[in-house]
């Protein structure tokens, strides 16, 4: 496989640090913080999104202000994982808003999911969705989380 990694200059890993940390800010403030002109920043945030690099800017919800207070770990392992079939799946929970996050792993389980809901009953009713219901599940281990010490998006650049 090709190495996809951009070449990033200093000032790059400067917009980049600085848009993690907040990304509501206006193009003149974000130059001024990063030390280039506005136009410079402009043409480089463009570039740095067109690329890739920046995949998008969100705003990142405390999810006990919202109802959602109960987080699952949960460890997915198939019955057949033929490649159609973990396509399948990865459809298949990509379609439910209460997965954040789906990773196939090795070795162990075939999938790890990060799930935020607001209760038991509703994880109840998310699992019998998901894995119940889904013929190719064949094993489902779930870790509730009690608290959540340290949540980042931010990828050292």
């Amino acid at each position: 496989m090709a190495d996809s990694t951009l070449h990033l200059d200093e000032v790059d890993r400067r917009i980049l640090n600085a848009l993690q940390l907040d990304s509501s800010q206006s193009n003149s403030e974000l130059a001024l913080a990063v030390h280039v002109s506005a136009p410079t920043c402009l043409r480089r945030v463009k570039h740095l999104t067109e690329s890739g690099v920046i995949e998008r800017q969100v705003a990142i919800v405390a999810p006990q202000m919202v109802g959602a207070r109960l987080s699952a770990i949960v460890e997915i392992t198939l019955d057949v994982q033929a490649a159609e079939r973990m396509l399948e799946f990865e459809r298949h929970v990509a379609a439910e808003a209460a997965v954040l996050q789906c990773y196939r792993v090795s070795p162990g389980p075939d999938f790890v999911l990060i799930v935020q809901v607001a209760d038991m009953p509703a994880y109840h009713a998310l699992a019998h969705r998901l894995f119940a219901a889904h013929a190719n599940v064949r094993n489902v281990k779930t870790y509730f989380s009690t608290f959540r010490s340290k949540f980042e998006t931010r990828i050292a650049v």
